[in-house]
């Protein structure tokens, strides 16, 4: 009589042939998502300092690392909406979205951009954080022309953010986001209102002055 467990080892076989499989497709888009997020980070600073170019640069060499992380884990579907593919879609998109807006061009769809809408969503608002950062370097050198228009994108990015009332297993955490989202916008209006004021009070005098 055949042993209960003469095909146990068979299976241990592919079991373990299955998990080598995807570890390794899990180590190559970790690392493909580390080289993402450098290239992204990369593309913001270009940003902040005006090389446009250098920026538009980075992001392409993101771009081409998302699309082969996310064939890298192709036929692993638990492993495509895992948080570091999450993170390295995060990233690329924020700073997708960032160059836009700083330029005025219209906003990269998520399709455009190939990630997922819930690394979209939080891509939007990682981007409002980096349109403050533009906005306060804009007031520093005492030119307020623009900064409203600025101001205005991040409301309307907010406002949009505001409706995706899901749970967090969808959106990964957007709320929170959002929330964080709120203050920026908050502190930014104040900062502007501030410097708007500021300038109207310095006109003022130098018409009395002349």
């Amino acid at each position: 009589m055949e042993k209960a467990t003469s095909n146990l080892e068979a299976t241990a076989q592919r079991i373990r042939a299955s998990f080598a499989a995807e570890d390794a497709a899990r180590e190559k888009a970790l690392r493909m998502g580390r080289e993402v997020i450098r290239h992204s980070a990369n593309s913001i600073r270009a940003i902040h300092r005006g090389e446009f170019d250098s920026a538009r640069e980075s992001l392409a060499s993101a771009r081409q690392l998302v699309e082969e992380a996310k064939a890298s884990v192709a036929d692993h579907l638990e492993m495509k909406h895992a948080g570091f593919i999450h993170d390295a879609q995060k990233e690329y998109a924020e700073g997708s979205i960032t160059l836009a807006l700083v330029l005025n061009n219209p906003l990269p769809t998520p399709e455009e951009l190939g990630v997922a809408y819930p690394a979209y969503l939080h891509g939007l608002a990682e981007a409002v954080g980096e349109m403050r950062r533009h906005l306060l370097d804009v007031l520093r050198k005492n030119d307020t022309g623009g900064c409203e228009e600025l101001l205005s994108y991040m409301d309307d990015i907010y406002g949009v953010l505001v409706t995706m009332d899901f749970p967090d297993a969808l959106t990964f955490g957007l709320r929170r986001a959002t929330d964080v989202l709120r203050s920026i916008l908050e502190k930014t209006r104040g900062d502007l209102t501030i410097a708007m004021r500021q300038q109207d009070l310095e006109e003022r005098l130098d018409r009395l002055k002349a």
